[in-house]
């Protein structure tokens, strides 16, 4: 009886406790709104044209983002401020493109929405200016004429995407928070051409942003580090190069045990959806060990392809004359310097390809390879993680 008198009181004490944290939230909302909904209407008042001519700004606590609109007609403009600010975003707005220009040398900005067709200077000179000026920024179009014609325009400005109008309060709620969600996806995916040497208790540690080799490891020319174990067999696996650009891997290609391999020869593959990479030995050997927990360890940007995510085992056949050919140190991180500069050429290259006169900067960034053609590919395959030498 105590127990279930116990239980009960339980029971009810938890209810309240949820019942009040409701109360509360809806207590908070509510004085949010007020405060955004005071915030719109005081600035009505304020005066900014000492910055840009028509600038009006509404700025709120803690905003979701901050964002810039451009349009030549002032009641798009007077919906995107009503509209994102009660939404908890931080709304300058402008009516032309030089005056947008003009605010984000000084100001910072996560997005910048422009109407396609404006006098003067359209939407898409705003878009490649914003992308010249401050890459950081995205920029998404508003248009009226949602074709196939106005995607591809917007892609080779260098747009995130784009709006159609006229839109509803939940359309555009709806289009910023999930835009928002992409940005904040690809700045996590977003790479340093910076590279750490770790060592010692640090030398599993592996930051998402950059890139990392651990002391007393060596590098191939084709990105396969290789690390010597206690009974002297080489461990041989991706290096961090590979492991960021690549991105998600489905499945390993192991090589079978007892197998006999020569340097440059392949050893194992990694496979993506239909796509492959063959991945060369970097010496020559027996192979007395695959990995066969490698399929179930996390894969995530933040682990370090090295030490326990190794791919097999090789007792090596003259690894005193071979290991000193590989990188190791400043000669493995003057590799990695490399073909960060020449991979960054090809997604230039690319880009130049897919929209000539567009914007050609695309970020560095986790998962590159996911996003190229087969043909480029089957490129990076053969020039990065083909060569044995």
């Amino acid at each position: 009886m105590i127990i279930v008198v116990f239980v009960v009181f339980a029971l009810i004490a938890f209810a309240a406790d949820v019942a009040a944290r409701k109360l509360l939230e809806r207590v908070r909302a509510h004085r949010q709104l007020r405060e955004r909904e005071q915030a719109l209407a005081e600035s009505l008042k304020l005066n900014f044209s000492s910055e840009a001519r028509t600038l009006k700004r509404v700025e709120v606590d803690h905003p979701g983002a901050r964002i810039l609109c451009v349009d030549d007609e002032e009641i798009v403009l007077d919906s995107f401020r009503k509209i994102l600010v009660l939404d908890g975003y931080s709304v300058d707005t402008v009516q032309t493109g030089p005056e947008a220009l003009g605010l984000i040398q000084t100001h910072h900005y996560d997005f910048v929405f422009t109407d396609l067709r404006m006098p003067d200077m359209d939407g898409v000179e705003v878009a490649k200016s914003v992308k010249h000026m401050r890459p950081d920024i995205d920029v998404v179009i508003i248009t009226g004429f949602a074709t196939v014609e106005t995607a591809v325009e917007c892609m080779k400005s260098g747009a995130l995407d784009y709006v159609q109008k006229p839109f509803t309060e939940d359309e555009l709620r709806a289009f910023v928070r999930k835009a928002l969600i992409k940005r904040q996806d690809q700045i996590a995916k977003r790479l340093l051409p910076r590279i750490r040497i770790t060592r010692g208790t640090d030398a599993g540690a592996n930051l998402a942003g950059e890139f990392s080799i651990p002391g007393g490891v060596w590098i191939s020319p084709g990105h396969c580090w290789t690390g010597l174990s206690e009974d002297g067999t080489a461990r041989v696996g991706l290096d961090d190069f590979a492991k960021k650009l690549i991105g998600r891997v489905d499945a390993y290609e192991m090589p079978a045990p007892d197998a006999v391999v020569r340097a440059g020869q392949p050893l194992f593959a990694v496979r993506q959806g239909t796509r492959r990479i063959q991945f060369l030995a970097p010496v020559s050997g027996r192979v007395v060990r695959v990995n066969s927990a490698l399929r179930a360890m996390k894969q995530s940007p933040g682990v370090s392809p090295y030490h326990n995510h190794w791919v097999c085992e090789i007792a090596g056949d003259d690894l005193g004359v071979e290991i000193p050919t590989l990188k190791i140190g400043r000669s493995a991180v003057a590799l990695f310097q490399e073909d960060i500069g020449r991979f960054t050429a090809l997604l230039r290259e690319t880009a130049k390809a897919e929209y000539p006169g567009g914007v050609t900067e695309h970020a560095l960034c986790i998962g590159a390879l996911e996003a190229l053609t087969d043909d480029q590919w089957n490129r990076v395959a053969r020039d990065f993680f083909g060569r044995s030498g």
